[in-house]
Order: structure tokens, then sequence, then C-alpha cells
């Protein structure tokens, strides 16, 4: 009986060392989450910018910013400008490390929100998007719709 004791309290020590291993990991993917938060924010604020990509529910849609440069401001403005009709909106880009995701990795809590009340075709790049990736010259988003549907929104560096 000496021995099951023995085990039961070795596995009981196992499995809380474990615990405590995963609420410790846990943490330090909020602190990158806040460090990616901070580097896509000097990235987009680092110039102008082009939608390379709009495409929602499946069809390309980018024809309707081509002509448009999109600038990300420090205040949280967005201007997209075409030369004859300017566009104004916000952004942000917030971190939430609450997320329920068990595979989420600290990207996946990085959002990078756009908001424009219109014309229509702005309204509908608004979005909660989830970065898939960036580089000092490229950003890619997406956002899964309630149905199982991705929109993809890519911006490149002018």
């Amino acid at each position: 009986m000496n021995k099951l004791k023995k085990t039961s309290l070795l596995l009981i020590a196992v499995t809380g060392f474990l615990f405590l291993s995963c609420e410790s990991s846990d943490d330090s993917d909020g602190e990158n989450s806040m460090a990616n938060v901070e580097q896509v924010k000097s990235t987009v604020m680092s110039g102008s910018w082009r939608v390379a990509l709009f495409e929602e529910d499946g069809v390309t849609e980018t024809n309707y910013f081509t002509d448009f440069t999109f600038v990300f401001e420090s205040d949280g403005r967005l201007t997209a400008d075409d030369g004859g009709t300017s566009v104004s909106g916000a952004w942000s880009i917030t971190s939430d490390s609450s997320s329920s995701d068990v595979d989420s990795s600290s990207d996946d809590d990085v959002d990078f929100n756009i908001f424009f009340a219109s014309p229509a075709n702005f309204a509908e790049i608004s979005e909660d998007w989830d970065i898939v990736s960036f580089s000092s010259a490229r950003i890619e988003l997406k956002d899964e719709s309630g149905d199982g549907s991705i929109d993809r929104l890519v911006f490149v560096k002018i």
C-alpha cells in the first residue's frame, strides 16, 4: 500500500507541474501578442498601401479598390484616396488574449480592425480581420464568417 501511495503522490506532483507549465506558456503568448500588435502597427503606419486582393465569399472584388492608396494614421484614422475621391475610415489593431481557441497561436489573437461607414464597397472591408501574415511590404488578412466562408484582404506597400 505504501508503494501505491508514493506512486499516487508522484502522479499528482507531475500533473501539477504540467498544469503550471501550461499556465506559464499562456502568459508568454499574451506578451507575444502585444509585441505583434506593436510590430504590425509600426509596419502599417510606415507608408502608403494598396489592396492587392479582396475576396468575399469566393468572389474577387479587388477592382473596387485598385486605384486607391490607403494611409493608416497613428491616431487611428484611415484614408483611402484615388486622386479624385477621398474616403475616411478608422483602424486599430487589438490583442484578444482571452481566445478560447485551443489551437490558436499568438497571431490568431491579434485583430486588424477596419471600419468604413460608406461607400458600400468600403463598408464591405469593415471587419475585425485575423492577421495571416505580415512583413514590411505585405499584410495578409482573413475573416471567417459564421457560415464558414472566408474573406481575404491583402495590402501591399507602395
